[in-house]
């Protein structure tokens, strides 16, 4: 054998055979850990038969593949990777089925929340910043009063006022605690256990789907969430009511939610449903009528007491039992509240005080620009002689308005300075919100007259002065008398009493029907006016306020007015934003023409078109009028106290059956103003009703040519130069 073979003999290459368990053991040794200087090191390790180990067998290599499992001292096998037994050496014990139940609940648990604290996370990112929530400003309400401080409307999107909790009855906030949320007072927002009892109910079926909100939940929906019913927004609903009741304390809360919640017939809040409902504020509730607005915010729209009272009344006496079982009322209160339900008040009447509401509304911007507070408004109207005229025109057209043809009127009363006391612009509110009042233009007729006659004193004739009733022809306009026949010569008292229309047509004419327009204007008319030859007959349309508002002037002694309803405006929390001061439009008129006016349209209650309008112990003075065709028929008349202007036609603008201004709207004015005066001591008229000028001129011949009137620039009157002067001047308009 060569050196090569001899070496190879001798050598020995490395092997992969596993050792016998005597030959090594790879265990680590107390010595081996960290730390291993300490006192476990140092005692000795024993089994469980407590031999000690043999100094041999401090390592011991591991057992080849396939081979007996080493064996440890006490005769037990070596286990493999530690399975089967615990710490020291103890054998694990297997976890029981409901070990494993156990655990894979909780394991899944833990899954769970971390979903679900992900989903509401994601949930969160949707909303605003919560530090930079704040709850959104309740939409201002307008509270519009009388001018003997009542109520006569809200006005807003709310419609009632904020009513503090403290100023609420303890029965009000308890019978919707008891309700919506029996554990309102002790859960943070989210009631698990209402959560939880409404998944049992939706799971049974019984009564539709409940969502287990809360008090807040549903508060935190209403400020700043919709009403659609999602997943997502019950999430965002729980963020928000955790938030809220963070912030704000439970009577906060529950004020907050008492204030905002929807109850119906446009009513948002306790106050304005009580209100509507009750027509009494929330502070004097009582335990029945409490219980009635707790249990229509499930379902406000069909439980209204107004429409179902049968079913606000059973869904009442569910509230109330529920504050009997949570003991927040005794059993005698239960019992009494039982016996006396609740009963909706119907508003007396028409409602028209809402359409001075409404004015009013048109004109606020005016005054205060917009409203961001709650501010009440303080008005003129006199609830008294509100009611007078809203009656006087309901009665007037159910007793006479078939026969007549009529189907709406409007009246306005106000004081000789402008103030209105009273404003209805239709027969029925609640039927047509339409304010013929200030918005309806409509000819008045005859009630124009006035006007022309003035423009004719001002050139410097007089209630005696003479004209002609005769045939008048105007370029192709032929004005008739209501009567088709003609008087002759006739005084202008007269004729302004029996409006003759030959006769204004006439003195139009003379003045020129821009002075006519001019004059007019100078007074308060603010429509648009024609300056043509038919507005002697009242042919442009004028509004009722603006036609009642320049009579006024004849009435005060000849001082513009300008009408008005607010007096002052002031915030709910007492500082004045607006008060009136005197606002008049100065003299229009000179006191010698306010008593030639007066004594002239005062004969129209003694011997001309309005003798039915007499009021016994006034002195009254106006003018009727009536439309073409019968469409529109008038009356506007004063006494020293009031004046009243009555319209009486069809919205469509369809000819009555004969309605002039001479019945219907003397009916109506008659009613009204001897309700609005009732107990009021009379006042003479200025200049006493009764012209103090030169003798009348019984015998005077008629006035061949007018005389000439001073000086006007502004004046369309000429002298004529030969017979037919009156068709050439109107010939050119």
């Amino acid at each position: 054998m060569d050196e090569f073979d001899r070496g190879r003999r001798g050598r020995r290459e490395p092997t992969f055979d596993m050792p016998t368990a005597d030959a090594l053991d790879i265990r680590l040794s107390p010595r081996d850990r960290a730390g291993g200087g300490n006192e476990m090191a140092r005692k000795p390790a024993r089994g469980r038969s407590g031999a000690k180990p043999s100094s041999a067998s401090a390592v011991k290599a591991p057992p080849r593949r396939g081979a007996a499992a080493p064996v440890r001292a006490g005769g037990r096998p070596a286990s493999r990777g530690g399975s089967g037994r615990g710490r020291g050496g103890r054998p694990r014990r297997r976890r029981s089925l409901l070990g494993h139940l156990v655990y894979s609940t909780f394991v899944l648990g833990i899954w769970a929340m971390i979903a679900v604290a992900g989903v509401v996370a994601w949930h969160a990112t949707q909303l605003p910043p919560i530090d930079q929530l704040q709850v959104p400003k309740r939409p201002p309400n307008i509270a519009v009063l009388a001018a003997d401080g009542t109520l006569l409307a809200n006005r807003g999107e709310t419609g009632g006022s904020n009513v503090p909790y403290e100023e609420l009855p303890d029965h009000l906030p308890a019978a919707f605690v008891a309700i919506e949320d029996r554990r309102f007072w002790s859960h943070w927002g989210v009631d698990p256990q209402g959560v939880a009892r409404a998944l049992v109910t939706n799971l049974r079926g019984d009564s539709g789907l409940h969502g287990g909100s809360t008090l807040t939940q549903q508060l935190a929906k209403n400020l700043f969430l919709t009403q659609e019913r999602t997943i997502s927004r019950k999430i965002q609903e729980a963020i928000l009511a955790l938030w809220l009741e963070r912030t704000y304390s439970k009577a906060e809360i529950l004020e907050l939610y008492m204030n905002r919640v929807y109850f119906g017939a446009g009513a948002y809040g306790v106050e304005a449903a009580a209100r509507r409902y009750f027509d009494k504020s929330a502070r004097d509730v009582t335990l029945s009528e409490a219980a009635m607005l707790a249990g229509l915010v499930q379902q406000p729209s069909r439980l209204a007491p107004t429409r179902n009272p049968a079913g606000a009344k059973a869904r009442a006496e569910v509230v109330l039992r529920a504050m009997r079982e949570e003991g927040l009322i005794g059993e005698t209160a239960l019992v009494t509240a039982l016996s006396r339900p609740a009963e909706a008040v119907r508003p007396e009447g028409s409602g028209t005080a809402n359409y001075a509401a409404d004015y009013i509304m048109d004109v606020l911007d005016d005054f205060v620009g917009t409203v961001e507070e709650d501010i009440v408004v303080m008005t003129t109207i006199v609830p008294r002689v509100q009611a007078a005229a809203e009656r006087a025109l309901g009665a007037t057209l159910a007793e006479e308005g078939g026969t007549f043809g009529v189907s709406q009127g409007a009246v306005v009363t106000m004081r000789p300075d402008g103030a209105i006391v009273a404003l209805v612009g239709g027969k029925d509110y609640r039927a047509s919100q339409f304010n013929r009042a200030t918005q309806a233009r409509r000819q008045p007729g005859s009630a124009f007259k006035p006007f022309v006659y003035l423009a004719a004193l001002e050139a410097g004739l007089t209630p005696d002065t003479i004209r002609e009733d005769r045939p008048v022809t105007i370029g192709n306009w032929s004005p008739e008398n209501f009567s088709r026949d003609f008087r002759g010569p006739v005084r202008l008292r007269e004729a302004l009493a029996l409006s003759l229309n030959t006769i204004a047509a006439q003195l139009a004419a003379e003045v020129g029907p821009r002075e006519v327009v001019r004059v007019a204007q100078r007074l308060g008319i603010a429509s648009p006016m024609d300056p043509n030859a038919s507005i002697a007959l009242g042919t442009s349309e004028v509004t009722p306020l603006e036609l009642t508002g320049a009579f006024a002037a004849f009435a005060n002694g000849g001082e513009g007015v300008i009408p008005y309803v607010i007096s002052e405006i002031h915030s709910a929390e007492g500082p004045v934003l607006y008060r009136r001061g005197d606002l008049s439009l100065g003299r229009v008129i000179e006191p010698e023409h306010v008593a030639m006016m007066n004594a002239m349209m005062h004969e129209t209650f003694t011997m001309g078109t309005a003798r039915r309008a007499a009021l016994p112990g006034w002195a009254g003075a106006g003018k009727t009028g009536t439309s073409q065709e019968f469409r529109d028929a008038w009356f506007v008349g004063y006494t020293g106290a009031l004046v009243t202007g009555v319209w009486i036609g069809n919205d469509d603008g369809t000819p009555t059956r004969r309605a002039s201004g001479g019945n219907l709207p003397v009916m109506v004015w008659s009613r009204t103003m001897e309700a609005a005066l009732s107990g009021e001591t009379p006042v003479a008229l200025p200049g006493g009703g009764v012209w103090q000028g030169p003798a009348p001129l019984w015998n005077a011949p008629i006035a061949q040519a007018p005389a000439a009137p001073p000086a006007n620039e502004n004046s369309d009157w000429q002298r004529p130069t030969e017979p037919g002067f009156i068709e050439r001047i109107f010939g050119i308009y």
